[in-house]
């Protein structure tokens, strides 16, 4: 599978552009601030139906106009997908496939599977659990449309249990019947929930522990950890113990929505004990092992985007991942860079075919 054809009109900062790729490498080079990410992210955007770098939609529209299109075709199983994404301020944005709008967006993921690498995946050390959780229910959902269902409907339930508390809250009132009615639901639910990612995490690990041995050539050691409260009490023993905890805070405090993944080197975090580039090559290793489990689930290679993947990488890093490009591994690349010289050296070398956009 691979892009074929991309067609903006007033994303972002960009007018009006139409690109023509190989269906191996195409690189985006040029000065910071001209608009490389954003190409980028509108091939994002066809996969996933959002952004990857702002959730706030109407902000994807380019100053001054009034809607955004992007358009692409796909060739995918011998056969060309036209997917189009378009907003108008005001409006609901809209999701079609061949000429037909999709009901749920949901149903459009895993269609086009696709993996970006990029300097803001920093967030995923940085930030809250609620990033890292993301990155997980991310990657099972790519191959695993029943999870994503099950993760809807778990928010959709804990939203009106945590809308009950409140109601308890600014009417003096408790009714323990009614809430056990969520408690029972979210505690199904969440128990399906994190059997799949326990399972995804055992899967996953393995991957992740090879591409980063890869990256570094074995010099250093890292953990992936996955935190749950389900690991000590179900969910129901859970809802009990934090009853008073909850009814105080007014939001529900325990359940699989609290799951965390804890990134380590040497078992110390890597947030406060990595180096920058030591937490560069942990989030590559991340992402290229997200991208080589769903091909194995998917059975083709996702389309993989590469946003300044040199940025704060030493030479001998870089050159492992250019030799994993030459192995075949990869399908379909997307490269951004501020260095038309260095990128073109480095495709070069993998002696695949490629275009060189110059911006």
């Amino acid at each position: 599978m691979y892009l074929k054809t991309l067609s903006l009109f007033n994303y972002k900062n960009i007018a009006e552009a139409t690109y023509d790729f190989d269906a191996k490498i195409n690189c985006f080079v040029g000065k910071n601030g001209i608009g490389k990410t954003n190409i980028l992210d509108a091939i994002y955007h066809l996969a996933y139906g959002k952004s990857y770098f702002n959730p706030l939609a109407v902000q994807n529209i380019r100053h001054g106009e009034e809607f955004f299109v992007i358009e692409g075709q796909f060739e995918k199983d011998q056969r060309t997908e036209q997917i189009v994404c378009s907003l108008k301020k005001g409006q609901k944005k809209v999701l079609k496939r061949n000429g037909k709008p999709y009901d749920k967006f949901s149903d459009h993921i895993g269609f086009i599977p696709l993996v970006i690498i990029s300097p803001s995946d920093q967030d995923l050390i940085i930030e809250g659990s609620e990033t890292r959780r993301k990155f997980i229910d991310s990657v099972i959902s790519q191959s695993d449309s029943l999870y994503l269902q099950q993760l809807i409907q778990y928010q959709r339930i804990l939203t009106q249990r945590n809308a009950l508390l409140k109601y308890f809250a600014l009417n003096h009132t408790f009714d323990k019947d009614t809430l056990a009615v969520y408690n029972e639901q979210l505690a199904v639910i969440g128990q399906q929930v994190f059997e799949k990612r326990q399972y995804f995490i055992s899967e996953f690990i393995p991957i992740f522990n090879r591409y980063h041995q890869l990256i570094t050539n074995s010099s250093e050691t890292v953990q992936i950890v996955y935190e749950s409260q389900l690991f000590e009490k179900d969910m129901l023993t859970l809802f009990d113990e934090f009853l008073s905890k909850d009814r105080a805070l007014q939001y529900t405090s325990v359940g699989v929505h609290k799951d965390d993944l804890s990134f380590e080197i040497d078992h110390f975090p890597i947030k406060k004990f990595g180096s920058q580039g030591q937490q560069k090559s942990f989030l590559i290793a991340l992402k290229l092992a997200q991208f080589e489990f769903i091909k194995k689930l998917n059975g083709t290679a996702p389309i993989l985007l590469f946003d300044d993947i040199f940025d704060k990488l030493d030479e001998s890093r870089v050159h492992k991942i250019v030799e994993m490009v030459n192995d075949e591994t990869f399908g379909q690349l997307f490269i951004s860079d501020t260095h038309p010289e260095r990128t073109e050296a480095i495709v070069k070398s993998t002696l695949q075919s490629y275009t060189l956009f110059q911006l």
